[in-house]
């Protein structure tokens, strides 16, 4: 950043921030020269690192904003310590240092007045000369001083080469004393290693501490990144031509150096799988390129497969000889209700198949036949375990069955690093495992899963093959499903009567056939006809947070989920969660906030957590979990969350980038949740996105209501637009025992 010409210097106490991006690092907020009057001057620039109460010594040049008046563009700066008692007291009392609020910092500035940063910092022993203080909170104290001291000194670093706050404190929690070593020598292991820091970060960092563009080492890790990206696309593997392309472009070099990298890789057995792939029906041969994970987790989900469909063992051999005409007819007097054939034809397939999938849409019967299956094989003494990929669907399918049944996660007990409890060597428990939402199962958790059925056990995956494919890499239902596979399979066809008098379900069936969904006369359908996307926005928000509420008295916050299909634009996720905030959760005196980047987190803010920690709560919190914000606390710099699994989990302030809002969610992030009421803009400002499975799945997760809100035409758009081609995955080839299974040197 350096110096500039004519550079004016500003010192002052930052009062408070009011705008922060996290990855540009640009700041706005207030800071006080001690021109008193409580005259705040605005300061703008990159402020990495200052935290409220700092004392700043700021370089950089004076300006003018039309709307804020005077305002000082901020190049470079060094924080100061305090020389005050006052200073001293707001910088101790800011939250900068854990343990310690306002409260606390009265009684410590009060006791060593000028000097508390003095004994602080030589001698935190005599902290425990304040009153009330103990030898815990002291050492809290002394520990929390040493750490900000040390992220400091990271963060003037990293500061240089562009590394935004919420990233440098995450760099320095990974490798505390290594952070700047490993910066300078190894930038792009931080791709890897650290949350939030992709490739193109890693690359910007690289830049700065002098590593060549053509260095081997950027182009491996580019290549990494591009099999990355796929996979966050769903992709398995990747044809090698077209992984040549993308890293090429991605990396601005050379072909040749691509190929010769990609050759490297594919010799480290931790690099790259290549494997020739013949895809049957008289199509050429591919070579695909896999990142290790995935090449592994598909041949052992096969292998698996194969094993529990062969092998002779049964758990529920008594299903084997028994009198289905007398089993079924007492099921019908115990439920009151008779089966249909094709739920029949799943029940028998379910006890007597060790795998066997059960598909079909909403109102075909599968919840009802599912809990069929589970009295019979109850009936018989059977262990059965009942698990769905998210909180919602496993509460839904426990009170379905009247059984307990958890996330895939919480039953494999997942731990830090994604190693389970449960698996091929401590399987689980089970005589019959029952998995429902199977539509959401990516290819890694579905080999996680598969490892911890015990042989002879039974495997029934439930789900609708016609929703989304799931958020991870693969389409692992549909693979399941296809033409020549082992895995015997029932689908669900016929909709039952009373599900007919369902507008939702009704128009769900006509949109997975291709045609336009009835918008007239329903009482539980509407349409809001909006052409202007930014008219839609507010509208969306409109009959979300005011309409629906007042017509059928549903909450708000609870019972009202508004589903976009995109994230950005003015009717996507992002600014439509803003607006809902505002609406449902507005700023209130006495509601605790507390500003992260360019987000508002408050007391009562329904919230989603959009990573993988298998470090929090009890056995992890998973991308896509749901929650609200209960508690919040200055001193601990923690909130709190309660999730949809009733669990109270703790976040400190630096980890608030693993929380987004949830008033609305994209319709991919929906998949295995079910609300009561469903919100969906469907504009034309999200051309690109909107295809036939993505609506279909938006209106099946509504339980009694679902208003869209846009244009006709977009509308016509999704219901015409057949979702474009299939994932990479060789998983269905596989299990067909079709694929050439040629490695590659």
């Amino acid at each position: 950043m350096g110096n500039t010409v004519n550079a004016s210097v500003v010192e002052g106490v930052l009062e408070r921030i009011t705008y922060a991006d996290e990855k540009s690092g640009y700041t706005v907020a207030r800071v006080d020269t001690g021109r008193g009057a409580g005259d705040l001057l605005t300061v703008v620039g990159a402020l990495l690192g200052a935290q409220p109460g700092e004392s700043l010594r700021m370089e950089g040049r004076w300006g003018s904003h039309p709307q804020y008046g005077k305002q000082f563009t901020v190049e470079n700066y060094t924080t100061v310590l305090p020389a005050t008692v006052q200073g001293i007291r707001r910088y101790l009392g800011s939250g900068l240092i854990k343990g310690v609020g306002p409260r606390i910092a009265d009684r410590i500035t009060e006791h060593f007045g000028v000097a508390t940063l003095d004994v602080i910092e030589e001698d935190p022993a005599r902290l425990i000369e304040v009153p009330g203080l103990g030898p815990k909170r002291m050492k809290k104290i002394a520990a929390a001083w040493e750490e900000q001291k040390a992220i400091k000194e990271v963060m003037i670093f990293l500061q240089g080469v562009g590394v935004s706050t919420s990233l440098a404190v995450r760099i320095y929690k990974k490798y505390a004393d290594d952070a700047v070593t490993m910066v300078r020598e190894r930038p792009y292991r931080l791709a890897a290693d650290v949350w939030g820091i992709g490739f193109l970060t890693a690359d910007r960092i690289a830049q700065a501490v002098g590593i060549p563009h053509d260095s081997p080492e950027r182009v491996r890790a580019g290549i990494q990144h591009a099999l990355s990206q796929s996979a966050d696309q769903g992709h398995c593997f990747l044809p090698e031509e077209q992984l040549l392309a993308d890293s090429v472009k991605l990396l601005q070099v050379d072909t040749g150096l691509v190929i010769d990298c990609l050759a490297e890789l594919a010799a480290d057995p931790e690099g790259v799988v290549r494997e020739k792939i013949h895809r049957g029906g008289g199509e050429d041969p591919v070579t695909a390129v896999y990142l290790v994970p995935f090449h592994r987790a598909e041949l052992s989900l096969t292998g698996r497969l194969t094993r529990l469909l062969r092998t002779p063992e049964d758990r529920l051999a008594v299903f084997g000889d028994v009198d289905w005409e007398r089993a079924l007819a007492w099921l019908a007097r115990r439920t009151g209700v008779e089966l249909a054939p094709e739920q029949r034809d799943a029940v028998r397939l379910a006890l007597t198949r060790k795998v066997a999938v059960l598909t079909g849409g909403p109102g075909c019967g599968k919840s009802f036949t599912v809990r069929s299956v589970v009295e019979l094989a109850r009936a018989k003494k059977a262990r059965v375990v009942l698990a769905a990929p998210t909180g919602r669907a496993a509460k839904r399918l426990a009170e379905l069955t009247g059984a307990e049944a958890s996330t895939v996660h919480r039953l494999l007990e997942l731990k830090p690093g994604g190693d389970a409890a449960y698996d091929a060597d401590r399987p689980l428990e089970a005589d019959l495992v029952v998995v429902d939402e199977a539509s959401m199962l990516d290819l890694l958790l579905a080999n996680k899963l598969v490892k911890a059925v015990p042989p002879g056990a039974h495997l029934l995956l439930v789900g609708d093959v016609d929703q989304l494919p799931s958020v991870g890499a693969g389409e692992v239902l549909r693979d399941l499903l296809a033409d020549g596979g082992p895995v015997p399979c029932v689908r669900l066809t016929r909709i039952f009567r009373q599900a007919q008098q369902s507008g939702v379900v009704t128009n769900a069936h006509r949109v997975n056939a291709g045609k336009p969904p009835l918008t007239q006369g329903l009482p539980d359908f509407f349409l809001f006809s909006e052409e202007d996307t930014e008219e839609a926005g507010r509208l969306t928000v409109d009959v979300a947070a005011r309409r629906i509420p007042a017509t059928f008295g549903l909450d708000a916050r609870r019972d009202v989920q508004v589903l976009a299909p995109m994230h950005r634009g003015p009717a996507g996720a992002g600014a439509l969660n803003a607006l809902l905030q505002q609406a449902v959760t507005p700023a209130r005196p006495d509601v605790p906030e507390r500003r992260f980047g360019g987000r508002v987190f408050r007391v009562g803010d329904k919230v989603t957590q959009i990573r993988n920690n298998y470090e929090k709560g009890r056995n992890g919190v998973f991308n896509g979990t749901v929650g609200v914000v209960t508690d919040m606390n200055a001193e601990e710099q923690r909130l709190l969350v309660r999730t949809d699994e009733d669990e109270e989990v703790p976040y400190d302030f630096d980890e608030l980038d693993e929380l987004a809002h949830a008033y609305a969610v994209t319709i991919h992030r929906s998949q295995g949740s079910e609300y009561p009421a469903v919100v969906i803009p469907v504009t034309t400002g999200a051309w690109m996105m909107l295809q036939r499975n993505l609506l279909y799945t938006a209106i099946t997760r509504a339980k009694r209501l679902v208003v869209l809100v846009g244009s006709r035409r977009a509308l016509g758009q999704a219901v015409r637009t057949v979702s474009a081609g299939r994932r990479y995955t060789a998983l269905d080839r596989r299990l067909a025992g079709v694929v050439g299974v040629a490695q590659l040197p």
